[in-house]
């Protein structure tokens, strides 16, 4: 039995030595092979060093959404997935850097053209790429043409397509502009069917945010008010496209007995119908592109059919790696709140109560800064966060620091929150705001594990015996938590009575959780102007009264460890280089992954008394 045993054990012993081994042997091919690339990235000769031949044509090819901050993503992680060939999850183009780079070519001599490449352009919102769309007229103000070309276009691409001199589809392309929509995914017989108890507590006629949880389609109040705002910023949309190209706003096909004459007249053709409905200049192959490319720039060198770079290689040469050196001029410092509202500390892409508040609060410490630009892209969260935030506003403005909000394509519900005690908010036309409302929801299971043969039994020394998903909700706790929503409702539209100078009755008659677009909220009183990021940082270095100052974006000081491991990876992937390819999305996939998104929001929510000042309905299709 012994010897049995010995045995045994000498059997995992040794399948763990081999286990062992080969995680070490791994890692170590991985370890040297990341070595190596750094030390080639490290010895190339100034040869290899990227350069902007004459006569060149900068290629805009954008993949991923249009964002005001990038989401944090580990330098590790990004260099393997890079290292694999694996396409990035969810791409981001930062807008400063895409308009630095077509404003920086206005001027580069060696540019002679821009040639937009929006297969793999996601959304972004209509302010974002109204931005690009003014960085390509400069452009074309200083003589020098945009070729837009495409296998098909969708809405947000035909957006900054419309802005070229010329659009070229190829012919068996296709392109059709559906307008602007939004779809919920409603839970309510589902969570029915698994005999879940969904409880809700809200304030607000159109608080919407809790309808997936509680309905199986969308509510009269919710269509009235998401008409409203979507039927706005449908027509904005028409209107810069029809500035852009010769044809009036009558020209877009919103029925299907509209589209399918023209259709039919093209026989049935896609691109035929956008050349003949003037949507498109042109139509062209790749080749027959690629020649009058050649005839308008030249033939290329190392037999290229004509010069070009790349956005992501251009920004590199206009972008050189020099340390920035601390100045001691006046500042006028931009915090990006991007993304939903969580609680404590959270990374880039999300607004953390903690982490967005330290930015605030380093502004503040900071001698140089004497005002602050508030960027908001957010359709809320957390209403704790929010407050934690705006706090730090107060205390900035009792420092003598004017805050100016700067409402980009979101700024609701909690993103409104944020940017109600600023000295002055400035929204874009097409903003969505408003959504000033508060729920709170979460689910128990009790029946669900009744039907199970699964129970909850025991006894408290109080009726105070907390929440459990194996318990019924006491009609007690039901109350309280009533109570404390509408209080927090009641603190909310105070909150924008003091700020906005309004009634608290007038408030409300606009609140009730309803979301309103940017020229409404104007008339409205929400906001005091309408402007862009640019525009806010003149009026926020007014109402500081300086004249001579400089623009900083505030950001989280990397610890020496992460600054370590970024500098060690981006050298490494030099040498990689690029890897990522546009892929169409199959129905079936985007539909779940729609579905996940819709439940990983309230899967991340984590106020610490669940009370939410969350706009769902922001998020348009």
């Amino acid at each position: 039995m012994a010897e049995k045993r010995s045995w045994t054990k000498g059997l995992f012993v040794g399948i763990w030595n081999v286990l062992n081994f080969s995680r070490r042997l791994i890692f170590n091919i991985l370890f040297f092979g990341l070595l190596i690339a750094i030390i080639i990235a490290a010895s190339s000769s100034d040869d290899d060093k990227l350069t902007v031949a004459k006569n060149s044509a900068l290629i805009l090819d954008l993949n991923g959404n249009l964002v005001i901050e990038k989401t944090y993503v580990d330098p590790v992680e990004k260099f393997f997935s890079e290292a694999l060939g694996q396409a990035e999850e969810n791409p981001e183009v930062l807008v400063r850097d895409l308009v630095k780079a077509i404003e920086n070519a206005a001027e580069d001599s060696r540019i002679e053209a821009i040639i937009l490449q929006l297969d793999g352009l996601g959304g972004g919102g209509l302010d974002k790429f109204s931005r690009v769309a003014e960085a390509l007229q400069v452009f074309k103000d200083a003589g020098k043409p945009i070729f837009a070309i495409g296998d098909y276009f969708t809405r947000n691409q035909y957006y900054l397509a419309s802005h070229a001199d010329a659009i070229y589809l190829h012919p068996m392309g296709s392109m059709l502009l559906e307008g602007y929509a939004f779809y919920g995914t409603y839970f309510a017989e589902g969570l029915e069917k698994i005999k879940a108890s969904t409880h809700v507590f809200k304030v607000g006629k159109y608080k919407s945010a809790v309808e997936p949880f509680t309905r199986n389609s969308m509510s009269p109040e919710a269509k009235e008010a998401n008409i409203a705002w979507l039927d706005e910023l449908w027509s904005q949309y028409k209107a810069d496209i029809a500035d852009a190209r010769p044809f009036g706003t009558d020209n877009f096909d919103e029925t299907f007995d509209s589209l399918l004459s023209k259709f039919d007249a093209a026989d049935g053709d896609f691109a035929t119908y956008a050349l003949q409905n003037g949507w498109v200049d042109g139509l062209r192959t790749r080749h027959e592109f690629r020649s009058e490319m050649t005839e308008l720039l030249g033939e290329g060198e190392d037999d290229a059919p004509y010069n070009a770079i790349n956005l992501k290689n251009y920004l590199d040469i206009i972008n050189p790696p020099i340390p920035s050196v601390p100045s001691d001029k006046d500042k006028v410092a931009i915090v990006v709140a991007k993304g939903t509202i969580l609680d404590g500390e959270q990374r880039a892409g999300t607004i953390g109560g903690d982490s967005t508040a330290a930015l605030l609060r380093k502004a503040r410490e900071d001698d140089t800064v004497k005002a602050v630009v508030l960027q908001v892209d957010s359709g809320g969260g957390s209403a704790f966060a929010s407050e934690v935030i705006r706090n730090e506003v107060e205390l900035l403005k009792q420092a003598g620091k004017p805050v100016v909000a700067s409402m980009s394509t979101y700024a609701a519900s909690g993103g409104y929150w944020i940017s109600a005690s600023a000295d002055h908010i400035i929204a874009e036309p097409n903003t969505i705001t408003g959504s000033i409302g508060i729920f709170g929801m979460f689910a128990t299971f009790e029946n669900s594990f009744e039907y199970l043969g699964i129970n909850s039994d025991g006894v408290s020394t109080t009726e105070l015996n907390g929440i459990a998903l194996d318990r019924e909700l006491n009609e007690g706790y039901k109350k309280l938590i009533q109570r404390s929503i509408e209080n927090g409702y009641d603190k909310f539209i105070s909150l924008v009575a003091q700020e906005r100078g309004m009634s608290k009755e007038a408030v409300n008659e606009i609140a009730q959780g309803r979301v309103w677009i940017g020229t409404q909220a104007l008339e409205l009183g929400l906001v005091d102007e309408l402007g862009d990021v640019e525009f806010a940082v003149e009026k926020a270095a007014e109402l500081a009264s300086i004249t001579e100052y400089e623009t900083k974006y505030v950001q989280r000081d990397l610890t020496p460890q992460e600054i370590f491991m970024e500098n060690l990876f981006k050298g490494a992937s030099i040498v990689l280089g690029d890897s990522h390819k546009n892929m169409i999305e199959h129905p079936l996939l985007k539909v779940a992954n729609k579905v996940d998104k819709d439940l990983k929001i309230f899967k991340e929510l984590n106020d610490p008394m669940s009370s939410y000042v969350l706009c769902l309905e922001c998020k348009i299709y």
